[in-house]
């Protein structure tokens, strides 16, 4: 039977709040006597702080406080996002304490001041004297390496991980190859940039427990990070998380909330606000792992590929993080991507004095689609085959058991994105026009590059969710997830999957902004691409119990068989002739107030899901670039994406939109910089190269839609697949246009520029 809401656009709930102003963010909470807490931080990266002179910062009127680290808990911990392992072999590195002494990175967190205004508080902090021992600065993991370098951490080698996994024989792949092609490739540090920066707010509570309200994408993590971090119990901490502005991953590591909480222990539970600025959060909380890659790729004149090998270093920046889970995924997903019987994928990830790298939208994958999306262009281009029937032929069949993942893949549609991209951006007739554009100082050039992606991350991480439905008087239902929106529009997904499986309209659902850790069901969070396919399991398994609740209530009224009824539109109808036997709002009254009947209906579900299903598609790129001042002009660009059943094709659009503008600035202008001494040197949105609307393209979107055989609507993920393949296939259509093959984003003009006057295509 043909679904009703699931797959059709419905209105997000909350936009009519975000629009008129009236979502309340953490920021719009009001406390009386708030006191408003500020990080001190490091003028040096590396070294270790000897001495505090606070003589001037006492006396500046509102100053309350002046912490510094002997004076909150040195528990320590980490700060990643992922579920806690009952095997500490698995268990995130936990190598930081709140405030710390030790020195890592150019603004480390060595020390803080509470004021009864943000002002007093800055004024403090300008007045704070600290004198160091400094050591040497490594910016690069080479550096780090290098023999003689110091140890970042006194207790770790500078490398946090060194693996490998293998599938076949990866020289014997090699030499059964007509060619082998070798090339190396770098990737940016890239920052977040959501719109509303990180922001706690903790306070003692009536309870007397710590309540803390942040902008946090993992509310259930967030306060067992807390508890960790501050050594209390956690059933002491409570975390609401309100409407967020953005997180991209950013969130996903618990970077404020900890000292919050301590600055209001400190103030005997007095509300403390910690909201820092724009420059702090592009600096000083998490990125995108800067990554270099080297792949050899055997294949053979027909274009069969016999090998793959790949080596990846990872900059992780001071601190562990997420660490080797980033830059030690990418393996499996080349796997996914490409049948070849012979694959190796070594990865190391190191500590440098540069801002820490953690969890962000595409979680690794952006960075070696990048570098395999470009050397395999290099290997269609090396046998003369068109690259996207190189592709084509190359696919994963369905069936195929991913040695490295331990995933089988049931449903790969990656041919038909292919196929589908090609006619819709006119494949064909561009790259036809492009030829006529290689000579003077303008020329065109058409690039493709495609993706794999995971739903959630099982087999290597924990994939629990819960969701919870009350039958309310007027036959309306409340739904309450763990899993937390975040901007991505899932609490309307959800509520179109609890509409279309109890059979009422989706504005019959109720679902709340604010999700609380003392009344939400327990759920991991918002990361992986995970709400729409786990939480999605979670939803419908609640919605089934909830619509089996109201049929029984339904017969035990009426007299009636189970299975002679059914659900529409929020009526009880006789199956056979759709005749009404009670509406269901008449129903919920009775399983409220009827003195035979009345029992309230409230179904629950808890999940633990043991399964994956990989997504895919492809980006195609139109471009323009002027090789006298290295100027790339984005002419046209479309992604194409299997993921499954489209629950909401107007909020998967915007997603798609978004996460082709991050993934086209990957590829062309965004990068952290530093000096030599570790300073960051762009983190300001002035100098750190966002695109805005003026530097985009129109973006296209197309979805090549069919149902997962595992996914709980038939869906698979999306939400950060979109910015897997734009950089690649920009890189593509420049060498196609420039006929120069440019290994290092991003693209920026001054990047192009030199290549070109190196590739002697001007003077």
């Amino acid at each position: 039977m043909e679904n009703k809401i699931v797959g059709h656009s419905t209105t997000r709930w909350d936009a009519m709040a975000k629009v008129t102003g009236k979502a309340k963010f953490t920021g719009d909470y009001f406390f009386k006597n708030l006191l408003h807490g500020k990080y001190l931080r490091s003028t040096i990266a590396h070294g270790y702080v000897k001495e505090y002179d606070l003589s001037e910062a006492e006396k500046v009127e509102g100053v309350i406080k002046i912490l510094l680290p002997e004076d909150v808990p040195q528990n320590f911990y980490s700060t990643a996002g992922h579920p806690w392992s009952l095997n500490p072999d698995k268990r995130d590195i936990q190598d930081r304490s709140v405030l710390t002494r030790n020195v890592r990175q150019y603004g480390e967190e060595i020390g803080a001041v509470i004021a009864t205004t943000e002002l007093a508080a800055i004024t403090a902090l300008e007045k704070i004297k600290v004198i160091y021992d400094e050591y040497p600065v490594y910016l690069t993991p080479k550096e780090s390496m290098a023999d003689g370098a110091r140890r970042i951490h006194a207790e770790r080698e500078n490398i946090i991980a060194n693996t490998c996994v293998s599938n076949g024989d990866i020289e014997k792949g090699l030499k059964e190859a007509d060619y082998v092609i070798e090339e190396s490739f770098s990737t940016p540090v890239q920052q977040h940039a959501h719109m509303e920066n990180q922001i706690a707010i903790a306070y003692l509570d009536e309870d007397q427990r710590w309540t803390c309200i942040s902008s946090t994408q993992i509310p259930h993590i967030c306060r067992r990070v807390i508890g960790q971090a501050l050594g209390v119990r956690w059933s002491t901490i409570r975390v609401k998380k309100p409407f967020i502005g953005g997180g991209f991953g950013n969130k996903q590591d618990i970077t404020i909330e900890p000292l919050a909480v301590a600055m209001s222990m400190a103030c005997g539970g007095r509300p403390v606000q910690i909201n820092i600025t724009r420059e702090e959060s592009l600096a000083y909380t998490r990125t995108r792992h800067a990554i270099d890659y080297t792949f050899k790729v055997g294949v053979k004149k027909d274009g069969t590929i016999t090998a793959i090998d790949c080596e990846a270093i990872s900059n992780q920046g001071a601190y562990a993080s997420h660490g080797h889970s980033v830059g030690g995924k990418g393996g499996g997903f080349i796997n996914a991507l490409y049948k070849t019987e012979n694959i190796r994928y070594a990865a190391k990830t190191v500590y440098t004095n540069i801002g820490v790298a953690g969890a962000m939208r595409g979680y690794g994958i952006p960075q070696v689609m990048y570098a395999l999306e470009a050397v395999m262009e290099d290997v269609a281009r090396k046998i003369g085959m068109d690259s996207i029937e190189f592709r084509i032929k190359n696919k994963v069949p369905e069936g195929t058991y991913n040695e490295l993942t331990r995933i089988n893949i049931f449903h790969n549609k990656l041919d038909l994105c292919l196929k589908k991209g090609k006619e819709q951006f006119k494949w064909d007739q561009k790259l036809a026009l492009s030829k006529q554009h290689k000579s003077g100082p303008k020329r065109r050039g058409v690039g493709v590059a495609s993706f794999s992606y995971g739903s959630g991350t099982y087999p290597f991480g924990l994939e629990v969710a819960g969701a919870r439905i009350i039958l309310i008087q007027d036959g309306s239902f409340k739904l309450l997830v763990g899993a937390t929106e975040i901007g991505q529009g899932s609490d309307t997904v959800f509520s179109q999957m609890v509409a279309e499986t109890i059979g009422v309209p989706a504005k019959h659902i109720i679902t709340e902004a604010l999700t609380d850790t003392d009344i939400a069901p327990f759920d991991t969070g918002s990361y992986a691409s995970r709400q729409s396919y786990i939480t999605g399991f979670a939803v419908k398994e609640a919605a089934e119990e909830m619509r089996m609740k109201i049929l029984t209530l339904a017969s035990r009224v009426h007299d009636l068989e189970i299975s002679t009824i059914d659900i529409v539109d929020s009526n009880i109808v006789f199956k056979h002739n759709q005749l009404l036997v009670t509406t269901l709002a008449d129903l919920a009254m009775i399983s409220f107030y009827d003195q035979s009947f009345g029992k309230a209906l409230v179904a629950e579900s808890a999940v633990n899901i043991h399964q994956n299903s990989y997504a895919y598609g492809a980006t195609f790129a139109e471009v323009e670039v002027d090789i006298e001042t290295g100027e790339i002009d984005v002419l046209s660009v479309l992604n194409v994406h299997d993921s499954g059943e489209i629950i909401n094709p107007q909020t998967a659009e915007g997603q798609v939109h978004g996460g082709m503008v991050m993934g086209l600035a990957l590829g062309l202008s965004e990068g952290l910089r530093y000096s030599k001494e570790g300073k960051p040197l762009n983190n300001n949105l002035l100098d750190y190269k966002m695109p805005t609307t003026m530097d985009m393209p129109d973006l296209e979107v197309a979805f090549v839609i069919d149902k997962d055989p595992i996914g709980p609507y038939g869906n698979k993920s999306l939400g950060e697949n979109p910015l897997c393949s734009p950089a690649g296939a920009i890189r593509n259509a420049v060498l196609d246009a420039t006929g120069v093959a440019i290994n290092h984003i991003p693209l920026a003009t001054q990047t192009v520029y030199e290549q070109m006057k190196q590739a002697k295509l001007r003077d």
